[in-house]
């Protein structure tokens, strides 16, 4: 795991970036509600821990543009981060629900 980047965070990186390889940080930070600054860090995160390469357009007009490639082992965490994802959302779920039949039963005991 990118030590400093938190589920979410990774989760969603790691996915916008599989389903758009040459997406911008610009686009990036949009997409996800954060600063150009965050990505950027995040981003490193991802490089330093292996997960993701850069590739230059070498020949573009545009010298900032990049490719961001999962690696063999980001494949790979991605498939972890994901689990532990959903296993987050499962439990904010399961105590969504349950404040909520709370909810619903003072609601009805008052009734």
């Amino acid at each position: 795991m990118a030590t400093y980047l938190d589920e979410e965070t990774h989760y969603r990186l790691l996915n916008l970036i599989q389903e758009n390889p040459k997406i911008s940080q610009r686009q990036l930070a949009e997409e996800m509600g954060v600063s150009v600054g965050k990505i950027n860090y995040c981003i490193k995160a991802l490089v330093k821990a292996g997960q993701i390469k850069l590739n230059n357009f070498k020949h573009s007009k545009n010298k900032f543009g990049y490719v961001y490639l999962l690696t063999p082992k980001g494949i790979r965490d991605k498939t972890k981060v994901t689990l532990r994802f959903l296993e987050i959302k499962k439990r904010q779920y399961e105590s969504i629900k349950k404040e909520i039949d709370e909810l619903q039963k003072q609601m009805a005991a008052k009734h």
